[in-house]
Formats: structure tokens, sequence, C-alpha cells
């Protein structure tokens, strides 16, 4: 962060670049900077500690517009002055470390970053005392960059030790005790521990809104992390009134067009993503795009993400041409500004290679897989959450050509290493166990996929609640694995609390009922259930004609009376409003 002191005309400036800094006018505040450093150096010279503090600033100000080729020398002069001028063990070379340590995590260089952070924090130890606030600010940089690695273990004791330390020195209600509940609750949703982040979610907004009102941008960033928690969970109708209070406090305290309202904009599209509202999704995540470009520049790495997101949008409705050029484009800004070997280059590789996928063009996809992986290995090791999700993209990639023992080892691997890093009941281990198994359901190794699927469906029923989509999903594929080996009477109530579920979460004309419908039509048919068979069929011809933009269609079919979902011909209500 910028660093603000005094002393008459490099005073004011400094005054005034803190004031455009925090409004996000960064174009005016880089003019600022570089005049408050030139009079720095001209009135104090070149190795004066006020020197190293405007070094600093701009430094800041190029690491918040993702210009890391400009900053790292700037952080580096700082530090080089101050541990001349103050001396090696003063506080402020240990903040000059803790900025440069917070640049090389933000490129993916972890391994550079953390003997410094370890370095800054000796540093407090010594001059401040073990249980100093700035001592837990050390403390929360060194559990970030263990949490960005994911290592989770050396992580959570760190963050618990800076959240003891605010406590004892600030008191129970100070933000900075907000902030350190925050961090241990992200990382306790990260690992798939809902219940226990959520309390720490709520007392940090609470403290929040106490100590600084209801309006602060602070408050905003609470609600937006408890709104993210909820929304993990599949309970949208918690997350989304938390999100567009997030957004409008933003927008209050900091104006339309600042980037932390472009990244509200888009935690509010995705949370309509997920529920299939794409329409509300798009004009969201073009004005972010939008706020983005205009306050950060078309070459951000923030732009790139918001590609992404509006990229991701496209692909799930199945407009490919529209997402690939985005897709490339959020390619190409992450290559220049962070460098071919970043973590952020990996995942728009890995989006571009799903697009690919998708389409069938495999030959083009497999590269930008195998890459997407070598990036994670090279920047976080093999054993990291991210490695195993790009093994499973590359054996999913192996599995839809058919090529199954390619695949197999693959998925293995990565189940095996979310398991040791997440916990053998963590959401991310039921999907890869259901990936797996659906990979021995197509080869008709039955057996073995029978407790992978009852194993997934238990983790996600545990971990999520038994309202979530993703549980619809697993009741889905065990319900068709039984469905399969003609087992009837196991699949159908199997397949019809995975369709409620949906129903209630995404509502009845949502794209992924009908693929539940079909099959639900196919079961009957094949237990001579005819009438019902043909008002399934229809209902997800319906749906999926809805997906496509046919709406005149859609709007002259028929619909049920008690909730409005589509229905066959002569039906009166769904399966779910029918009088029981």
């Amino acid at each position: 962060m910028p660093a603000c002191t005094q002393g008459n005309e490099w005073e004011t400036l400094n005054r005034e670049f803190m004031s455009l800094y925090t409004q996000g006018r960064y174009d005016r505040a880089l003019v600022v900077a570089r005049k408050a450093l030139q009079v720095a150096e001209q009135t104090l010279g070149p190795d004066h500690p006020d020197v190293a503090t405007s070094l600093n600033n701009l430094a800041a100000l190029y690491d918040t517009q993702g210009q890391c080729a400009q900053a790292e020398p700037l952080h580096k002069r700082s530090l080089a002055i101050r541990e001349k001028a103050p001396g090696p063990d003063h506080p402020d070379v240990a903040q000059s470390l803790h900025n440069l340590a917070a640049l090389y995590r933000a490129q993916g260089q972890c391994a550079k970053a953390e003997p410094l952070c370890k370095r800054s924090l000796v540093i407090l130890e010594k001059a401040l005392g073990p249980d100093h606030p700035d001592v837990a600010t050390s403390l929360s940089s060194l559990a970030a960059l263990y949490y960005t690695q994911g290592q989770y273990a050396p992580a959570e004791p760190l963050y618990k030790r800076s959240l003891a330390i605010s406590e004892k020195a600030l008191g129970p209600d100070h933000p900075d005790v907000a902030r350190g509940l925050n961090n241990l609750a992200a990382l306790y949703r990260t690992q798939g521990r809902y219940a226990q982040a959520e309390p720490l979610y709520k007392r940090s907004l609470v403290i929040k809104e106490k100590a600084l009102g209801p309006d602060h941008p602070t408050v905003a960033t609470s609600l937006d992390s408890l709104a993210v928690l909820y929304h993990t969970q599949g309970q949208y109708a918690r997350a989304e009134p938390l999100y567009k209070r997030s957004l409008a406090i933003w927008e209050k305290a900091l104006g339309p067009d600042h980037p932390d309202v472009a990244t509200s904009l888009n935690n509010l599209a995705e949370l309509y993503k997920s529920q299939g509202q794409y329409a509300q999704a798009e004009p969201l995540l073009k004005r972010s795009l939008a706020i983005l470009e205009k306050a950060l520049g078309p070459d951000h790495p923030n732009v790139a993400t918001s590609l992404n997101n509006l990229a991701a949008l496209y692909y799930t409705q199945g407009q490919y041409a529209q997402a690939e050029p985005l897709y490339k484009r959020s390619l190409a800004i992450q290559d220049k500004a962070l460098g071919p070997d970043h973590p952020d280059v990996a995942t728009s590789l890995n989006n571009l290679a799903e697009l690919y996928k998708s389409q069938g063009q495999y030959a083009q996809a497999e590269p930008l897989c195998k890459r997407s992986l070598a990036i994670w290995e090279k920047a976080l090791g093999s054993d990291h959450p991210n490695v195993a999700a790009s093994l499973n993209n590359l054996a999913a990639l192996y599995y839809t050509q058919g090529q199954y023992a390619q695949a197999e080892p693959l998925y293995k691997r990565s189940l095996a290493i979310q398991e040791k890093a997440l916990g053998p009941d963590h959401p991310d281990v039921a999907r890869s166990l259901s990936n797996l198994a659906s990979l021995y359901d197509t080869q008709g190794q039955y057996a073995q996929a029978e407790p992978l699927h009852k194993r997934s469906l238990a983790i996600r029923e545990k971990a999520l609640g038994p309202d979530h989509p993703d549980l619809a999903q697993s009741l889905h594929n065990l319900a068709a694995l039984y469905h399969t080996q003609g087992q009837h009477a196991q699949a159908e109530p199997l397949y019809k609390r995975s369709l409620a579920i949906l129903e209630k979460a995404l509502g009845p004309d949502h794209p992924t009922l009908a693929a539940i419908l079909e099959n639900m039509a196919a079961l009957y048919t094949k237990t001579i259930r005819l009438k019902e068979a043909e008002a399934l069929e229809e209902r997800a011809a319906a749906i999926r004609a809805m997906a496509l933009g046919c709406t005149e269609l859609a709007d002259q079919l028929p619909r049920c009376l008690g909730c409005g979902a589509v229905v066959g011909d002569g039906i009166s209500h769904c399966y779910e409003c029918r009088p029981k």
C-alpha cells in the first residue's frame, strides 16, 4: 500500500496522491506521484528515506494497474534506500520487503516472495515485539502466500495467531480484527469448511458496520465475501441481496466508474449465470468490462479477467463464435502483462481449450491443456489443487475422444491430489470422484462406478446441503447408472429428487433440466408409461428451444397452472405441482 508522510510541498503532493489513489483516479495519481518523487529527490537527495516513500507510492500505483515490470525496480530501490538509511532491521525495511513480496506473489513467483515475507516478519518481531499489530499484518501476509500455494495447513495457524494478536492489541471490535476474521473465513471456505467460515464472515461484517458505518466500502467487501460463501453453497436467494447491497455501497462511496464497482458487478453477474439468468448477467459483465478498460487501460490483467468472464457466459450458452475472440484477447493480455508462465495464463489457456473441446477441435485443445498443466506445476508445485483441476481437464479431453486408458491415470492423480490437499470430504473431491465414476460408466464397469458415485453424493450432501445443484448432478449420475443396468425402481426416485432440486434452485425452465427430463422420459418408455414419457419429452424439447432463443415457439407452449413450467399437451400441472 502507498504511504503518506510529511514535508511542505512534498507532503501536499502525497496527500493529493493518496486521495486520487483511493478514488481510483490512477492517471492523475500517476502525475502527482511522479512529481512528489521529483520534489523529494531534488530537495533531499536520491537516498533520503522520503524518496523511498515516494518510490513506494509510485510502485504501489503501478502494482494496482498491473504494471509489474515498472513496479519492481521502484520497490527494489525503495528497499535499498531503507536498508542503508534507517538500517536493515528497521520496520520501514520490513514494509518494503512486504511490498516486494506482494508483487512477486501477484506474479505467481511464490518462491521469491516467501523469504521476503519471512525476513519482514523477523524484523518486525524483533523491533516491535511478538504481539504488535504490525506483526499480525506480517503473519497474515505469510499466511496468504501459503494459501495461494494451496498450503492450507501452514496458513491456518498463522492466520489464527494474527487474529489473536489483533484482538489482544486492538480489542475485539477493531476493523483489523474484522480483516483477520475474513481471512480465516476465506481459508475455511476454500477448504469446504463452510459451517466454520459463516460465523467468522458474519462477525467480521458486524464489526465493520459498527466501527465504520453501514455504507463504508470495507463493509461492501464483507458483504461480498459472505455472498460468495452462500453462492458457493447454492444458496442463491441469500447471496443476491448481499451482492446488490455491496454494489450499491461501492457506487455511492466511489462512484459508478471505480474498479471495485466493476468487481461487484461481476460477482452479481456470476450469481445470475449460475442460475441460468443469462440475460441479466450479460449487461452487468459488459458494464464491468467497460469500467475496467476505462479505469485501468485495455491491457490490464483485470481487464483480461473480465474478458474471460464474459467469454464464459457466451460459452455456457453455446455462443462459441462470440466467446473465442474474448478468450484469445484475455490470453494475449495476460501473456504480455504477467509473462507466459503466470498462473492466470494457465487459467486462460484452460478456458480456450475447453472452448475448442466443446466444438470437437481436440487437436487445438490438447496443447493448450498441456501447457496450462505445465504452468501450474511449475508455479505452484505438483500437489496444488489447481494442478488437480488441470489434470481433470486434460483427462476430460481424452475421455471425450474415447481415449480412456489415457484419461484414467490423470483422473486418479487429480483425485489423489485433492484428497491430500483438501481432505476427503471436500466438494472438489466429489467432482473428481464423479468424473472417474463416469469414465467407468462409459466402459460398462458399473461395479467400479457405483461406489464412487455414492461417495460423491454423500460428500455433496454433507458439504453443500440437500438443495444444492451439484447434489442434483450426483443424484442424476447415480440414477443414470441404475437406469443403464435396468434397475428402474432404484433410478426413478433419484431422477425425481434431482429434478426437484434443480427446479427449486434454478427455475423450471433452466437448460440443465432438459437432460434429466429426457432420461426420465426414457425410463418411463422402458416401463410402458408412454403418456408420462411423452409429456416429459415435450417439456425437455421446449426447454431446449428456449435455450436456443426460439421464444415464439416457447411462448405457445402449454405451462403448469401452478408454477408456470412448460408441460406436455393436455397436462395442467407439472410433477411437483400435481395434487398428491
